[in-house]
């Protein structure tokens, strides 16, 4: 395990590309409509995603048991802006989205800047060993696996938290191994990067609280079985993100030579969400 990290209290630089769950708040009313914004931009600062309707293969809200869920592509039909969704009961609610592949072509030197900006040595690595990393334009296909948080109603002292823990399949998830919003303030939360279902080592996260005068900002590596350990001191909310990327499988290739996958997950505050 790797040593307990405080959030920094400076704001670093803005890395880009994120891609973000944000719902209008994080502690709801149990049956209350919730719009959710689906955000993409720097520093936990973003924009609307660009017509969402065609690019999500995937949009869901898992209650605390197994047989609560939701598809929410057709809220999003009705409102790609803010799709509402609703938690029928009270308890911990995870809303997730997982989105068909995209596609960019970045010209060499642009490209390499971003993959070490992302920690991603491998291809890096590769490209430099081809004699391709000053020449060869960065062709790649993306795809994006956000997660939120949102608690309806009171937390419950018996109540069980298997749904934050719940793996969802994803190609890269971000799965909390407890319940943020059960947390006192400065309490540590553990959290793994999964990939395919599978630990992922030595990858870099980002982590971001939003507040006031500013965003703070940190960046962390999961350890051999891909957790990190982190404190939450303040109400938040908190994004944490992370990105992986390998050689574009055969029906991606005629379109790109890279596949990344950019993994993402909201949530409120230690000692109950505030916002």
């Amino acid at each position: 395990m790797r040593k307990i990290l405080p959030v920094l209290l400076l704001a670093t630089a803005a890395l880009g590309h994120e891609f973000w769950l944000a719902p209008a708040s994080y502690c709801v009313a149990v049956g209350a409509s919730v719009p959710i914004k689906l955000l993409v931009g720097e520093n936990f600062q973003g924009e609307t995603w660009p017509r969402p309707t065609r690019r999500v293969r995937r949009f869901v809200r898992l209650g605390p048991s197994l047989a609560d869920s939701t598809d929410l592509r057709p809220a999003l039909l009705a409102d790609s802006l803010a799709p509402a969704m609703r938690c029928p009961a009270p308890g911990l609610h995870v809303v997730a989205l997982t989105s068909q592949p995209s596609f960019i072509e970045l010209p060499a030197d642009k490209f390499t800047a971003y993959l070490k900006e992302e920690g991603l040595t491998l291809a890096l690595r590769q490209r430099e060993t081809a004699g391709v990393a000053t020449t060869k334009p960065g062709r790649e296909a993306y795809r994006r696996c956000a997660k939120t948080l949102v608690l309806a109603g009171a937390l419950s002292p018996a109540a069980a938290d298997t749904a934050c823990r719940r793996m969802l399949g994803l190609p890269l998830e971000l799965v909390p191994e407890q319940n943020p919003y059960r947390l006192a303030p400065g309490a540590a939360l553990t959290v793994r990067l999964l990939r395919q279902g599978q630990p992922v080592a030595g990858a870099l996260v980002q982590v971001w609280e939003a507040g006031q005068p500013a965003t703070r900002h940190f960046s962390t590596h999961t350890n051999q079985q891909g957790r990190l350990l982190l404190r939450l001191p303040g109400a938040g909310p908190y994004l944490l993100a992370a990105v992986q990327l390998e050689p574009a499988p055969p029906a991606l290739a005629p379109q790109a030579d890279w596949l990344s996958t950019w993994a993402s997950l909201t949530f409120g505050g230690p000692a109950g969400p505030r916002r």
